[in-house]
């Protein structure tokens, strides 16, 4: 292969990666405790999971989905969190100033999966759909781990009323 191929191959390559990256979805690592038991169930090991941005283009997200998003308390964290309510809902809140909120249009609320170990809408509120940047679809790391996330939220944290 001659140096002008090579150039040409990764100026055609670079632009393709990032649009795929950009548009399709990536790898990411998940640290901390605040998904167990669906993520990282043992401290020594750290899931990785793909995150597609394909899916939530259209902000179309459902109750148990795993999402990630920007951190509403500091913009240059990324959190992964399930989402609890969709906008109309009424959810119980865990420890926020009211006991229940109705999740205004645009929003949802979203809790990590280990209550009382994680930052979530209970500490911050109804999160702005647009903070969403992917959903996270499956654990592609460790190999033992390979599985396909489940939309799925506990009997307790259903909204109390649901959104039509």
């Amino acid at each position: 292969m001659s140096f002008k191929s090579v150039c040409r191959s990764i100026l055609f390559g670079i632009p393709i990666g990032i649009t795929f990256l950009d548009t399709v979805g990536y790898v990411a690592k998940v640290e901390g405790i605040s998904m167990q038991p669906a993520l990282n169930p043992e401290s020594t090991n750290t899931d990785y999971v793909f995150l597609s941005r394909w899916s939530i283009r259209d902000y179309k997200i459902e109750r148990g989905d795993v999402i990630s998003l920007t951190s509403p308390k500091n913009p240059k964290q990324k959190i992964i969190k399930r989402v609890v309510g969709l906008q109309g809902d009424v959810v119980s809140t865990m420890g926020y100033k009211n006991r229940y909120v109705k999740v205004p249009e645009g929003h949802c609320w979203v809790e990590g999966d280990h209550t009382g170990h994680t930052l979530d809408s209970n500490t911050f509120g109804p999160v702005s759909l647009g903070l969403i940047t992917a959903k996270a679809v499956c654990i592609v790391w460790p190999p033992e781990r390979w599985q396909k996330l489940e939309n799925k939220l506990p009997e307790s944290r259903k909204p109390l009323s649901l959104s039509i």
